[in-house]
């Protein structure tokens, strides 16, 4: 039995929060980079220059890549073998998130109830998924998510004999109609199966999935594949101005479903799509 801290926890997210609002990971460094030399529009490849741009001065300045911050997403998973002291977990994750954008200096999005909207002015609480593993390690998985990608994400309860062409037909409508309100060039993070709640946790938990990655599944990865070819010939284009590059990814997640279901949901994110990982 290994023994962890919930004082550590909660520096690694309050720093994490800090990271990935300042800093994309390399996979999506590159992909933009990618994006930018074989974008065919001329506005399209200007825009995506000036992404480049507006990164590399949040990294030098440190300055927030996005003026949203996102509300923070965090996909924790526990090794069986991991014993937590020093506290609540709970209470130690939103601590991390509260320290890591109040000293961060981040903009705090985040309002107490959805319908009296007052602010909490710390940016907590935090969205938290748990998950047991085997083992003694502690996985972090932070997760910023914006809104204006996140407000164009949709559910589709398809019906088992839609089949894939309707699993196509639901990500393709969904890409469409965020248009630019998505802020392309986006990652499109799909679940497919499990219930109604499943397949949007598969689809947020996707976004997580480096961009560089496509599914081990065989049919999987056709799909991703295929779907990403039709969505760049969407000619939305970077900022919603025309062009070849509208998405950067489609990560697709499955799970097994009820007979009588086939769950899809579309997690969009923006080309913002922050997120930072650590083992502890």
């Amino acid at each position: 039995m290994r023994t962890v801290n919930v004082a550590d926890i909660t520096r690694n997210i309050k720093e994490m929060c800090i990271e990935a609002n300042h800093f994309l990971t390399e996979d999506m460094k590159a992909a933009l980079e990618k994006a930018a030399k074989e974008e065919k529009a001329p506005l399209g490849r200007q825009i995506l220059e000036q992404l480049q741009d507006n990164l590399r001065i949040a990294g030098e300045d440190m300055i927030p890549i996005c003026q949203d911050t996102g509300m923070a997403v965090i996909f924790l998973e526990i090794g069986q073998d991991v014993h937590l002291e020093g506290g609540s977990l709970e209470e130690a994750i939103h601590e991390g998130v509260r320290q890591g954008y109040v000293d961060g200096y981040l903009r705090k999005s985040v309002v107490r109830d959805p319908l009296d909207r007052v602010n909490t002015q710390d940016n907590t609480p935090a969205i938290i998924h748990y998950e047991i593993r085997t083992g003694s390690e502690v996985k972090i998985t932070l997760a910023p998510k914006g809104f204006g990608s996140e407000n164009m994400s949709r559910v589709f309860m398809l019906k088992p004999a839609d089949g894939v062409e309707g699993v196509k037909s639901a990500v393709l409508t969904a890409v469409k109609d965020a248009g630019p309100n998505a802020c392309p060039p986006m990652v499109v993070g799909v679940g497919i199966g499990g219930t109604f709640e499943k397949c949007a946790l598969m689809a947020k938990h996707a976004l997580t999935r480096p961009v560089n990655e496509r599914s081990q599944i065989p049919y999987v990865r056709d799909l991703e594949e295929e779907l990403l070819r039709k969505i760049n010939c969407s000619g939305i284009g970077p900022g919603g101005l025309g062009g070849t590059t509208t998405a950067l990814a489609v990560n697709i997640e499955t799970y097994p479903t009820h007979i009588a279901g086939l769950p899809v949901a579309v997690n969009i994110c923006c080309h913002v799509n922050r997120h930072a990982v650590r083992i502890l």
